[in-house]
């Protein structure tokens, strides 16, 4: 064996990040995601401040166990419904990623939402991609570093406002506010406002593609969800090549040898992601369509026509579907049998919501009492009553109980809660000793009903069966 045969080679499993510098790109796309980045950051920035009814509209206030959405009020027993609100997000994502690949990654997702704003704070603070680049490769000096100085303190005021809001959907927001005022906020305000900015400053500022590319399972698994009719960002092979330079002294024959690429990269300088999309679908690619917008741009230049790199379909790429056949396809059985799942979950959802009793009862028997014999010949059993007024309104209820012949509360007969609220009430339930000798009730356990109704409203009314013990 000779002496570079046995030379041992190191196989290296892990290549450094190159730095990625986007160029700006406009055009339609360009202009759709950012539509998408003001309402997405309208609603997240200016939703704790919205008011609903005199409270903050949309609350989850984990310390008393209820979420605020609006004019509703859940409890940790309406859990379901947020979980429902879950499922109908994910059988809704599955449905358009199944239409249209991944827009919500290209347009929605706020790791490109975060990241579109802050490339936007670089490249007014830094200039653009070639300045950039330029600023990074000089030497460090006072302009370089007041620049920089300038991006990461805009960055995190962005980050430590967006763990703000975060925290405010959380805790009531003025309060939170006057509290970081008054440096008097807890400690899991402080961690969790400090997370969330760090996480978005880290994820939008540094880390950037690297997230879609490494980090979300979701390019992952998206793989199963894409069939030959799902919208891709893609390039016209047949159409753009050969590839070559524009050469404005090429003859007619020497241009009609070329296809429509002029191979000016425009395609590549634009993409986040830094992939070159006419190398085919590649699952960094989040579907922006920035490239689009760069070669549309390009096509506009040398007065060809658009679309050389264009939403389309794998089937509509070999078949050269027009945009109605392409627009045909959406409804396959795939696609129809998503609506069809979310249809009906979203019916079950609005079904359940819409009869909802905002009045929960739940009764307690006091065991440390088993049924006893009290005076004036009656049998008594102890209760507590666990009402619970998830409306906004506060309500006077009637308490009545019934199943056996002759049974009476023995205390008072209504509880007054305020709107939202909870309140345990005990009460007494007393049969007579002759009706149990009659046979009314028999020695042992027998079924009784609660009934709760409030008094201004009687269709407001909850029933809970509960256990009479006669001693034998």
């Amino acid at each position: 064996m000779t002496e570079a045969a046995a030379k041992p080679v190191v196989i290296r499993m892990y290549a450094a990040r190159e730095e990625i510098y986007p160029r700006e790109a406009k055009g339609r796309y360009a202009s759709l995601r950012w539509a998408c980045v003001w309402i997405t950051q309208l609603v997240f920035y200016g939703l704790p401040w919205l008011n609903w009814n005199g409270r903050q509209a949309v609350l989850f206030d984990l310390g008393a166990r209820k979420f605020y959405i609006f004019g509703m009020v859940l409890w940790p027993q309406d859990f379901i419904y947020l979980a429902a609100l879950l499922i109908i997000a994910a059988y809704l994502l599955f449905l358009v990623t199944a239409i249209a690949g991944r827009v919500w990654c290209g347009f929605a997702c706020p790791q490109t939402v975060y990241t579109e704003i802050f490339m936007w704070i670089e490249r007014k603070i830094e200039g653009a991609r070639s300045a950039r680049i330029r600023l990074d490769r000089q030497p460090w000096t006072a302009d370089k570093l007041a620049r920089k100085t300038a991006k990461h303190l805009a960055w995190g005021v962005v980050a430590l406002f967006t763990g703000f809001s975060f925290v405010a959907y959380f805790a009531p927001v003025r309060s939170l506010l006057s509290n970081i005022g008054a440096f008097a906020l807890g400690p899991w305000e402080w961690f969790w406002i400090g997370f969330y900015a760090f996480a978005t400053y880290g994820n939008a500022g540094w880390l950037r593609e690297q997230v879609c590319k490494y980090m979300c399972p979701y390019a992952r698994f998206q793989s199963a969800m894409f069939d030959k009719d799902t919208l891709i960002v893609t390039y016209d092979q047949e159409r753009g090549e050969p590839r070559g330079a524009l050469n404005p002294k090429a003859t007619p024959q020497d241009a009609k040898k070329k296809g429509d690429c002029i191979d000016c990269n425009m395609c590549v300088q634009v993409c986040p992601t830094g992939i070159d999309i006419r190398k085919g679908l590649q699952y960094e690619c989040i579907g922006c369509a920035a490239c689009v917008d760069a070669c549309n741009g390009v096509m506009d230049k040398i007065d060809l026509s658009r679309g050389l790199i264009r939403y389309s379909t794998d089937n509509a790429m070999d078949n050269k579907w027009s945009a109605r056949r392409i627009g045909q396809r959406i409804l396959r059985t795939r696609v129809l049998i998503y609506t069809a799942l979310l249809v009906l979950i979203v019916a079950g959802f609005g079904t359940a919501l819409a009869l909802r009793t905002p009045l929960k009862l739940d009764v307690i028997r006091d065991r440390g009492s088993m049924g006893r014999e009290v005076g004036d010949g009656m049998i008594e059993n102890v209760y507590r009553l666990q009402i619970m007024n998830t409306a906004e309104t506060g309500h006077t209820f009637r308490i009545k109980v019934s199943g056996i012949d002759s049974v009476r509360l023995a205390t008072t007969d209504q509880a007054v809660l305020d709107g939202a609220s909870t309140r345990a009430v005990p009460v007494r339930v007393q049969v007579e000793r002759s009706a149990a000798a009659r046979g009314a009730a028999a020695p042992g356990s027998n079924h009784i009903e609660f009934e709760l109704t409030a008094v201004d409203d009687p269709s407001l009314s909850v029933r809970e069966k509960a256990v009479f013990i006669v001693p034998k």
